[in-house]
């Protein structure tokens, strides 16, 4: 599928006066998708086909991502953005479901995973939940220097110079060595991250990475303390949350199921989406 065809093929639903991108298809239980930093559902495109054959599968641009709205007098906390899955999952009526998240969305994941903890009344009933790359312990997480500049003040000025070349730089070193990003994906990928002036509110988005350290004992439990079934599929190469990560989340989850793709990098749904198709595939026969 076309990114453009993507985007026509999505629908709206209003949050508080925002507007916020969403697609909705297939048969069977429900799977919610929850994307990464900088990018948007559209990571999701090479599974959307093949999971919409299993599943009824649900997906939205999050606040400040994609082709939803980007304010910039927003604070773009990770609470705020599972509001807003709460808000939308409670207009689709979907209160039971399995969750597949990448990077930015296993934070997100966490948050609802520590409300589901701490609340047995909590409105979201979670079935499963599969974590790709993600920087879900501040102790194995590298962030790229791009990143870290981004969360200074010279966020505000560095924004201003971003643009494909940046990405393109920064996708290099966090793909794998065998499967780079084309220089179509980097299109893509690029169009939707600048979609609505998004570059404005980048160094806001960033600011995720703080709330890991100041949440990361609450986040951390959260995955260990919740006999929610958990599977991570890492792209063993990825130098910001790779190998060494999934190392640490087999140390300290109990019963942990990781699968690790050797040459893999931060994107295994673009690099590799016929193995982590097989692989939640055969996760979700276990259940």
């Amino acid at each position: 599928m076309k990114l453009e065809e993507w985007k026509k093929s999505g629908q709206y639903f209003n949050y508080n006066g925002y507007n916020i991108f969403y697609k909705e298809s297939g048969e069977g239980e429900p799977l919610i998708l929850i994307h990464g930093f900088p990018t948007s559902s559209w990571d999701w495109n090479k599974l959307w086909g093949t999971l919409i054959k299993k599943y009824k599968v649900y997906t939205i641009d999050m606040l400040g991502y994609g082709f939803s709205s980007k304010p910039v007098d927003y604070s773009y906390t990770i609470a705020s953005q599972v509001a807003l899955w709460e808000a939308f999952l409670e207009h689709k009526r979907v209160r039971t479901f399995h969750i597949l998240a990448h990077d930015y969305g296993d934070t997100v994941v966490q948050e609802m995973l520590a409300r589901y903890k701490e609340d047995s009344r909590y409105l979201l009933d979670i079935k499963s939940v599969c974590f790709l790359n993600g920087g879900m312990f501040p102790e194995t997480n590298f962030p790229t220097i791009t990143q870290k500049l981004l969360l200074t003040p010279m966020g505000s000025i560095l924004k201003l110079v971003m643009g494909r070349k940046t990405l393109a730089k920064n996708f290099k070193k966090i793909f794998g060595k065998n499967t780079q990003a084309s220089k179509k994906e980097i299109e893509e990928f690029w169009q939707v991250i600048a979609y609505n002036s998004g570059k404005n509110v980048i160094p806001k988005i960033i600011q995720y990475l703080k709330e890991r350290d100041k949440y990361k004992i609450r986040w951390r439990e959260a995955i260990q303390y919740t006999a929610i079934p958990k599977i991570l599929i890492n792209g063993g190469s990825d130098p910001i949350s790779g190998k060494h990560m999934a190392t640490f989340y087999q140390e300290i989850v109990p019963d942990a199921k990781v699968v690790i793709l050797e040459e893999i990098g931060h994107y295994p749904q673009t690099e590799a989406p016929q193995e982590v198709l097989f692989y939640y595939y055969k996760f979700r026969e276990e259940l």
